[in-house]
């Protein structure tokens, strides 16, 4: 990390979804950064000793990554028709963040490596109450990211809500899960995932 400037270690915070489970991601293992954005994520991640893979169709504001030999930087239009950037290979963990492409679905699950975590949240039904994204085509339904995992993952934390995201309010869904869980949670395999809130529409 030594030889990222520390400007780019002044980005915006980490998500406190992706910070709360970080710790279940393999120690020192490989992680993709899906649509990384400015690449708070993939800072984060560096940060604490693990590889990362992060994918945008917008390089600029990863440029800073290049310097760094545990990243790799894939510029990519992930909606463009191309095939997936990383077939074949798989990762500890995944991050997606305020990012949906329903298509992507299947790609990003047959990434996961064994006991690999998905950490996936971005905006969902309710949001359009409060402002952008109000299209449904970038707004996750109830229980979307439970129905996207539920045969394959165990679900260690699921969440649908309104949090504060300043300076206002948004509605997001988030979902924590582990591939071929086994010991990797202390959570039991029939656990309820906990559905927060429901968000009524303005009259």
């Amino acid at each position: 990390m030594s030889n990222i400037k520390k400007s780019h270690l002044n980005l915006v915070n980490a998500s406190d979804w992706v910070v709360r489970f970080q710790h279940l991601v393999r120690e020192g293992g490989k992680v993709l950064d899906l649509a990384a954005g400015s690449g708070r994520h993939s800072i984060y991640f560096l940060q604490r000793g693990y590889s990362v893979v992060a994918v945008d169709k917008n390089p600029g504001p990863l440029g800073f990554l290049l310097s760094c030999s545990k990243a790799r930087l894939i510029v990519a239009d992930l909606e463009d028709g191309s095939p997936w950037p990383l077939n074949g290979e798989l990762f500890d963990g995944i991050l997606v963040s305020n990012y949906l492409y329903r298509p992507l679905y299947n790609s990003i699950l047959d990434a996961l490596a064994p006991e690999g975590v998905l950490i996936y949240e971005t905006f969902a039904e309710g949001n359009e109450v409060f402002g952008s994204p109000k299209n449904k085509d970038y707004l996750l339904q109830a229980g979307e990211l439970i129905n996207l995992v539920q045969n394959s993952l165990h679900i260690v934390a699921y969440e649908h809500g309104v949090i504060s995201y300043p300076p206002d309010m948004k509605v997001k869904q988030r979902i924590c899960a582990v591939k071929n869980a086994g010991t990797r949670s202390n959570q039991s395999t029939t656990q309820t995932p906990h559905h927060l809130f429901s968000v009524k529409n303005k009259s």
